[in-house]
């Protein structure tokens, strides 16, 4: 099954490229199950870690992957699946609209907290890797995010601890060779 969900997530994903970088998009996907392999799983988790982007960013809906991939499958897409999107709240700005997913965020399962916890590590070496202006806003957001996930795989929490105040860190010594 977990082969048929990296392939599924693969054909979903099509052309897509990171935003930082010029690397097909499904590598991302792939390092977040690689980092849940490293940690108590089960299979279910592996395949929605491979398929957690593609209803926030492909034609492919929760009704596909519940048909696919099963009820258990589809339940931690959905929990991963950001609900507070620009699309369906532009009354909110993107401050308001983080504070409301790191809130519901906080009350998923604690199998998606982990394979959350495995994007917020893979995405945040990315983006302080590639895009130090994003990070600026980004990494503080990850910071209260990963506050959120308590509760997921304890190894994984303090890797995103860790990625995320690295990246503070990263950030603060580009401010600091900005201002000489």
């Amino acid at each position: 099954m977990e082969e048929k969900a990296l392939e599924f997530a693969r054909e979903a994903h099509g052309e897509q490229l990171r935003k930082y970088g010029e690397e097909p998009y499904i590598e991302h996907p792939i390092r977040v199950a690689g980092l849940v392999k490293t940690v108590p799983h089960t299979t279910e988790m592996i395949c929605a870690a491979y398929l957690h982007d593609v209803v926030e960013d492909t034609p492919v809906s929760i009704r596909d992957i519940r048909r696919k991939f099963g009820e258990k499958v589809a339940f931690l897409v959905d929990e991963l699946t950001d609900e507070f999107i620009k699309e369906k709240y532009p009354h909110l700005n993107r401050r308001r609209r983080k504070e409301k997913e790191v809130a519901r965020q906080a009350k998923i399962s604690p199998a998606a907290k982990t394979i959350k916890l495995a994007d917020v590590i893979d995405n945040t070496r990315d983006i302080i890797q590639n895009d130090l202006g994003f990070a600026r806003r980004y990494i503080p957001e990850m910071a209260a995010l990963t506050e959120a996930l308590q509760g997921g795989n304890f190894r994984l929490f303090l890797k995103a601890c860790y990625e995320v105040q690295r990246g503070l860190y990263i950030l603060k010594q580009d401010h600091h060779e900005e201002t000489r």
